[in-house]
């Protein structure tokens, strides 16, 4: 979003809104209370063309919707959710806009055209609005990439994973290597400065050398940021059944760490340094603004079935069938299936957590005595270092980075 200060994100927020009225009216309340501040909203797309073994977000094929939902009953939910959520948080201007899925290059340029219009027509932009979309890059083309320019599109993610055919075989993947490394090509002749490639690592059967050949892809683009995440086998996936089943092996803590070293020294000797764990950007024009406003707590509205969203304290997720989110908005109602009022504890937990993770670090003063003590043993073991008041994750630390929030966060 617009640039937030380490110092702004910091500060506390005024007491939370009254439990005892309804989620819209606390919304409201929540977003008076913050007016001021940055403001961004996330879009999800939950449809695919076929379902990734190792994914348990919440998408769906054709064959799984049926006649329920339709990318069209879709986008008229869509345009009722931004319109309560207009009513609700005011005339803010968005700074950032963030297109998930799901696969929303599966809406075509002029779907995510339409996306987009949608958003103008109740919100004001901020003059420089990054505004994201994911892309699967089986489902991009140069008019593709032309399309969504023209359409307001500032910056593009696409899903890599690897460039080696029998991992992607494994992740149930349906590109060609070659393809995600074409996409961003022509994402870059399309006009687009900001370009992200997803990694995954850790994946059954992934050698060092799969991991180097895809780093090698990645590097012969012109992208300016990459994100690269350990495989996490979550359950009900048909990746966990493979592995329960003895067919593959679960991924290996030791492989992993190993693996994220050699992410770490290859991108950041190609210029791109890290600024959250799994986050690498060749400048600071280059970091995902929209995900530093999750990293640092600001505002936002998750449009869409099964989307989150968190306004000054107040935080809520929508219901998760694109029915069913559709037919609430349909009925007047909000699309929410649950909400929670963010206490003081909540709060220190996530901004420790978080915070941690980046590479601005965390202010001491966030702490308490006991707190300190233990982030003051990590810096003695070379997990943490401080410097102007803060602690920032050393290249060791990173690798053990849940531990030593963990251990912070119950020091006390």
């Amino acid at each position: 979003m617009t640039s937030v200060s380490p110092e702004q994100a910091s500060e506390a927020p005024e007491p939370a809104v009254p439990t005892d009225v309804p989620i819209g009216e606390q919304i409201r309340q929540a977003a008076q209370r913050s007016a001021t501040s940055a403001f961004g909203l996330y879009i999800h797309v939950p449809f695919c063309a076929t379902r990734c073994g190792y994914c348990d977000f919440n998408t769906y094929t054709a064959g799984e919707l049926g006649s329920a939902a339709s990318p069209q009953s879709w986008h008229v939910a869509v345009g009722r959710e931004l319109d309560r959520a207009a009513e609700l948080v005011g005339p803010r201007a968005v700074s950032t806009i963030f297109v998930g899925g799901g696969t929303p290059s599966l809406l075509g340029a002029d779907g995510l055209g339409r996306v987009l219009d949608d958003v103008r027509a109740r919100f004001a932009l901020a003059d420089d609005a990054e505004v994201t979309t994911e892309s699967n890059p089986e489902s991009t083309s140069p008019e593709f990439f032309a399309g969504i320019r023209e359409a307001g599109y500032t910056r593009v993610s696409l899903g890599m994973q690897s460039a080696a055919p029998h991992v992607l075989a494994t992740l149930d993947r349906t590109h060609t290597p070659g393809r995600a490394k074409a996409a961003a090509r022509e994402a870059s002749e399309a006009g687009f400065d900001h370009i992200n490639l997803d990694l995954i690592y850790g994946t059954p059967g992934e050698s060092d050398d799969d991991l180097h050949r895809s780093l090698d892809a990645v590097l012969d683009t012109p992208v300016d940021h990459v994100s690269a995440y350990a495989l996490i086998v979550e359950d009900g996936t048909a990746l966990a059944r493979r592995i329960r089943r003895g067919e593959l092996p679960a991924p290996d803590d030791d492989v992993l760490a190993r693996r994220y070293q050699i992410l770490d020294a290859r991108l950041r000797a190609a210029g791109l340094e890290w600024y959250e764990v799994s986050n690498w950007a060749r400048s600071p024009a280059a970091q995902c603004r929209h995900n530093l406003a999750y990293w640092y707590s600001t505002d936002w509205w998750g449009i869409g079935p099964g989307a989150h969203s968190h306004v000054h304290g107040v935080r809520w997720w929508n219901v998760k069938h694109p029915a069913r989110h559709a037919n609430s908005l349909e009925a007047g109602d909000l699309p929410i299936a649950g909400h929670e009022i963010l206490t003081d504890v909540d709060r220190h937990t996530e901004t420790v957590m978080l915070r941690l993770r980046c590479r601005d670090g965390l202010p001491e003063t966030e702490l308490d005595d006991a707190e300190r003590a233990t982030a003051a043993r990590f810096v003695v073991d070379g997990l943490l270092a401080a410097s102007d008041g803060r602690l920032v994750l050393t290249d060791r630390g990173r690798l053990l980075a849940d531990g030593v929030v963990r251990d912070i966060l119950t020091a006390s």
